[in-house]
């Protein structure tokens, strides 16, 4: 269960990575780079929350 608790603080870093990046960005390109960036994150995190529920 730790496992799932580390990726998870991984990933909450990563987001706030990102929408700092966000925040900082200076053009609407570079914002829709990083939100892509961010659907892809979000995915991935779906996909553990989906595979840790099959586990369980």
């Amino acid at each position: 269960m730790a496992s799932s608790t580390d990726s998870s603080t991984g990933v909450d870093d990563e987001v706030r990575q990102l929408y700092e990046r966000y925040q900082a960005a200076e053009s609407d390109e570079e914002r829709r780079e990083i939100a892509l960036e961010m659907g892809k994150l979000d995915g991935r995190r779906h996909a553990d929350i989906y595979d840790a529920l099959e586990d369980e």
